[in-house]
């Protein structure tokens, strides 16, 4: 499980950086990906990513401005030619399906794909075996959400080596047991998961948000989280400027992660007046109030290990 940016430029595109993209790469069996923000350019930053449209389960919109979401129309156009694209769901503000539904219908676009656009309220948006999806509402010019990804725990591994002693060969019991379910054995003798199931590996939680100033629901959606994505449009000591325009600085990223206790936090929507070095010179400043503060960088792949068992 993974985080790979497609674009972490703020506003406009830059020879080094191209605007909001973030794909959430999933563990196994599921070995697709989710698309949080489309920025215009994002389907070029697609073909150089590894990344195949076909590939792709779902899109959340953060809000509706240009530089998160300019990029959806021609995306979901291109997936059409690619083989086995199945149903996506796109979730995003009130106003996204009309947005679309403008744009394809004054274009003439036919999708090869059912289409499915989820236009989010605060709550669960999302839920099944694998993973549960949170929105709410944050702080900016627009109506614009953040969203918590949280893993279910996973069942632990079977002992392989203590079914074949018992001479138990792979099969159907194998399947029910890691399912949780207790088997009984043609001897009659009852196996329980416990016997032969290793401890559960906890999940994960993820939480990417949008465009904001520091806000409580900033710092719920990114409670206790493993990785937070947080917007650093300008430097710090430029409060009054980000309040201004809907936006936080490197160091209000940094309070807001601490405030939650999360475990991670990589920063990102940078204003094109910062380059590379200017931006690592903020993210060490940062680092002061949340040490484990990281840059994010378009292609840049942040690892989302899991967290110990308990």
């Amino acid at each position: 499980m993974q985080l790979k940016f497609l674009g972490t430029s703020a506003g406009r595109p830059t020879k080094t950086r191209n605007v909001t993209s973030v794909a959430l790469c999933l563990p196994e069996p599921q070995c697709g990906f989710w698309l949080f923000d489309c920025g215009e350019g994002t389907q070029h930053r697609l073909l150089h990513s590894g990344l195949k449209l076909n590939k792709m389960e779902r899109i959340f919109i953060t809000h509706l401005h240009g530089d998160h979401l300019y990029g959806l129309p021609g995306l979901l156009s291109s997936r059409t030619y690619f083989e086995g694209a199945g149903p996506l769901q796109v979730f995003g503000p009130a106003g996204l399906k009309a947005y679309l539904e403008c744009i394809f219908r004054y274009s003439g676009v036919h999708l090869g794909y059912e289409l499915d656009v989820i236009e989010v309220t605060p709550g669960e948006i999302s839920s099944d075996h694998r993973f549960v999806v949170e929105a709410a509402e944050l702080e900016h010019r627009l109506p614009c959400y953040g969203y918590r990804i949280i893993e279910r725990p996973q069942l632990g591994q079977l002992n392989l080596a203590a079914l074949a002693d018992m001479g138990i060969r792979p099969g159907p019991l194998y399947g029910k047991l890691k399912r949780g379910e207790a088997v009984t054995l043609e001897d009659g003798r009852t196996l329980t998961p416990a016997d032969v199931v290793g401890p559960s590996l906890p999940g994960r939680i993820v939480t990417i948000l949008g465009d904001t100033k520091p806000c409580d629901n900033a710092v719920t959606l990114a409670k206790d989280a493993d990785l937070v994505v947080h917007e650093a449009t300008f430097a710090g000591g430029m409060e009054e400027k980000a309040a201004n325009y809907g936006h936080s600085t490197f160091r209000q990223a940094a309070e807001i992660a601490l405030a939650a206790g999360a475990k991670r936090l990589v920063v990102t929507h940078f204003s094109s007046r910062f380059d590379d070095a200017a931006v690592q010179e903020l993210v060490a400043d940062a680092r002061h109030i949340f040490a484990n503060t990281e840059a994010a960088a378009d292609f840049a792949e942040f690892p989302i290990k899991r967290p110990a068992r308990e």
